[in-house]
């Protein structure tokens, strides 16, 4: 929905352009603020990383910018990153007109550029699997824009975040998956300058301010109309209870401090609903994504599981050792990485210092040990578990909980529809 079609509808309904006012239908009270927060959270994620990526030396809107190395226990810019791929990104602003975006030719080499609009919704994945390793040329089409430009691609919201992945296994590959960065292209005209806003972590005051601006500047789509009006004393003109608006956003919190424990898992891994990246109404699993996974890519494009635990609700306390016994083959088209993240205590996972800088075991390690079957047993824990396990090892960080991931990229139909199941993580 374009900005005009917002505005006709919100004077329709009674709503200022903002998301509207404490209208009939709008509620005051903690449970529409626990809403409210859990809605904007995926803006307020998505703001506080374009503002932190924009501030990289040479960062501009419309401008990629490059990863060199693979994220090791230094990267901070994003919560859960991976092992496999150095990133690319760039934060589109299309107020001004669509941008173009232009993919090399890139053979056999694994590539995913996802263009995600302020809900984080994967409005396109561009990739080997969609695309192929011919590349071409796209045009990012905003809201309510006409394009006469090559391979006209729709763009949700007015400003995106656009973010590449590029496989490399680092060491003597990483000059030419370089190369293969540097020929990506993004070109468009950048409008008004970004600006300050409030974190997750805020009063509730200045982070219902910020949502009602990102929602400003991104309007909401009219599927999200029946929410936003009944939170509009949060996400509109107000006025708001600021004791119910602590209250709410205290529960919001918690929800997503405490969703792992919701899920469901099957043989020690929780798997993702098959909506994730396109969340459509599913504003909790949206928000809940959001925090520890923002980014995530498609099931189609990777499957993202993670490990039960020992508290059963996704991470690990103890000291190990647990071991993994790896399938010889896993039915997918592209590769797998086990990676191993410091949980903190907000709900986010980043990978943590070992000895031997290792962060993630996979089917492209060099130096692991097969059984004579093809398997592959993972050797989890704190301390290095000696002899041949040592190869096999994944460190774990020395103190404090920590969680398992395992990403499967391009998985084949069993892995999707459950035919397949990844054999739990035990302690030996």
């Amino acid at each position: 929905m374009n900005r005009r079609e917002w505005l006709a509808m919100a004077g329709a309904l009674g709503l200022s352009p903002a998301l509207g006012s404490a209208a009939q239908a709008a509620e005051s009270d903690p449970t529409a603020a626990r809403d409210a927060y859990l809605y904007a959270l995926p803006l307020i994620e998505m703001a506080t990383t374009r503002a932190r990526l924009l501030k990289s030396p040479g960062a501009a809107v419309n401008t990629l910018t490059h990863t060199r190395t693979l994220s090791d226990h230094n990267a901070r810019w994003v919560t859960t990153p991976n092992n496999d791929t150095l990133y690319s990104s760039a934060f589109l602003d299309l107020t001004q007109g669509p941008a173009t975006l232009t993919i090399p030719p890139l053979g056999k080499r694994y590539y995913s550029v996802a263009v995600m609009d302020m809900f984080t919704n994967n409005n396109v994945v561009l990739s080997t699997r969609t695309v192929g390793g011919e590349g071409g040329t796209f045009t990012l089409v905003g809201p309510g824009q006409a394009s006469s430009g090559p391979n006209p691609t729709r763009i949700a919201t007015p400003h995106a975040w656009l973010l590449i992945r590029t496989l490399t296994d680092g060491g003597e590959d990483l000059a030419a998956a370089h190369k293969a960065q540097d020929a990506f292209r993004v070109k468009g005209a950048a409008g008004s300058p970004i600006a300050a806003h409030a974190a997750r972590d805020a009063k509730p005051a200045d982070y219902f301010a910020t949502a009602r601006a990102l929602l400003a500047s991104d309007p909401a789509p009219s599927t999200d109309l029946r929410i936003l009006k009944r939170t509009a004393a949060f996400l509109g003109a107000g006025p708001f209870d600021e004791d119910a608006a602590a209250k709410g956003v205290q529960q919001a919190r918690m929800i997503t401090l405490l969703a792992q424990g919701r899920q469901t898992f099957i043989n020690g891994w929780s798997y993702p609903r098959p909506n994730l990246g396109d969340y459509g109404q599913d504003y909790i699993y949206r928000a809940i994504v959001a925090l520890q996974g923002l980014g995530a890519l498609p099931v189609a494009e990777a499957l993202y599981m993670k490990a039960a635990g020992e508290d059963g609700a996704g991470t690990f306390t103890g000291d190990g050792p647990y071991r993994l016994i790896m399938p010889a083959q896993l039915p997918l088209e592209g590769f797998w990485s086990l990676s191993m993240y410091e949980a903190t205590r907000d709900g986010q996972f980043f990978f943590t210092d070992n000895p031997i800088h290792r962060y993630t075991i996979g089917d492209r390690t060099q130096g692991l040990k097969r059984n004579a079957d093809g398997t592959l047993d993972v050797w989890i824990g704190r301390a290095d578990p000696g002899g041949d396990k040592t190869a096999n090892w994944l460190p774990a960080p020395q103190s404090g909980p920590f969680a398992l991931f395992l990403r499967a990229y391009l998985p084949k139909a069993e892995m999707l529809d459950g035919r397949f199941r990844v054999p739990a993580v035990v302690k030996v």
